[in-house]
């Protein structure tokens, strides 16, 4: 069968026709809300617009009063504009922070994601004891953190803990996993990924599952590959899903604090020092609480800025 024929084949499955059908999928009809509906749900929603502003307002107002002065936790200070931003951008500290938390992201987010992708569809398969495999897989991320990471300190942490005794064994050398700048950074990220996988793998099985399994085989029928089915149907028919997960995690790994800290502490040497870690050491161990604040709003700018960008590709996402 040619490869024109299974393209087609595939762009027929992803509109949900079956072989030989019809081009075409059904229209998307936007339905018009009256302006008495609309001034209806203006007045329904009127008061948890005002609790929020109210709650989530006043902090951010003094966050910003904070930022643009020179004092500590108990005093406001004096008021010194953006010099605490210049302050902050001009620190090497900063930026070797910033550098960690761009790749601590970056492998929590896309590492995560790959995992969870790969369990979400190998659940999809008949396999003994799907259940209780599927609950099983849940534990890292249900499992309060600091027993996790307790956990995790006990297996690396020290040359006589587990995982450097089995490679000392093995005549490896006794790897000093969290005293190695180097190795301690991978393993803080590998550590994230251990406890957020599972939430990936939900989202991703959730959007398989309102895949109709007809697709894939009307597309089989048409002579599509397994793996042009998974690139050509699969992925753009979750993509949605997996874009909002990314939008999620990328701020759950930015503003992650116990995950870094209960394991290592942000060292050895600052090596797995994250933006909010240094935010945290310098508002409340160096009581400079304008640096510190003006940290915590450029990660909040940067958030920001991605999640802009991500929610953009979600409403290019539509599959044709």
């Amino acid at each position: 069968m040619s490869t024109t024929t299974a393209q087609s084949g595939l762009a027929r499955a992803r509109r949900g026709l079956a072989p030989g059908g019809p081009g075409g999928g059904p229209s998307n009809r936007k339905s018009k809300l009256s302006s008495q509906t609309r001034r209806t749900f203006f007045w329904l929603l009127l008061p948890s617009i005002v609790l929020l502003v109210l709650i989530h307002g006043y902090p951010l107002v003094y966050a910003g009063v904070q930022a643009t002065h020179d004092g500590s936790l108990i005093d406001t200070g004096n008021f010194v504009g953006v010099e605490n931003f210049g302050h902050v951008l001009s620190s090497p500290a900063f930026w070797k922070a910033a550098q960690f938390t761009l790749w601590f992201t970056i492998v929590g987010v896309f590492g995560s994601w790959l995992v969870g992708l790969g369990l979400a569809l190998l659940l999809r398969t008949k396999i003994p004891a799907g259940g209780t495999f599927k609950i099983l897989l849940l534990l890292p991320w249900v499992v309060p953190i600091v027993v996790s990471s307790t956990a995790w300190n006990w297996l690396v942490a020290t040359p006589d803990s587990l995982i450097p005794s089995l490679f000392r064994s093995l005549g490896l050398g006794t790897p000093l996993f969290l005293a190695d700048p180097n190795l301690a950074a991978v393993m803080v990220m590998a550590f994230k990924v251990w406890v957020s996988f599972p939430f990936m793998m939900m989202m991703i099985s959730a959007a398989l599952a309102s895949v109709d399994t007809t697709v894939y085989e009307a597309a089989s029928m048409d002579g599509a590959s397994k793996w042009q089915q998974f690139s050509q149907i699969t992925l753009p028919l979750i993509a949605r899903s997996t874009y909002i997960s990314w939008i999620l995690m990328t701020i759950f790994c930015v503003n992650d604090f116990p995950t870094i800290y209960l394991l290592t502490g942000g060292g050895p040497v600052d090596a797995t020092t994250s933006l909010v870690v240094l935010a945290y050491r310098t508002v409340f161990q160096d009581f400079q609480t304008g640096p510190g604040v003006a940290i915590a709003f450029l990660m909040t700018l940067t958030l920001v800025v991605v999640s802009v960008f991500l929610y953009r590709q979600i409403r290019k996402s539509s599959v044709e």
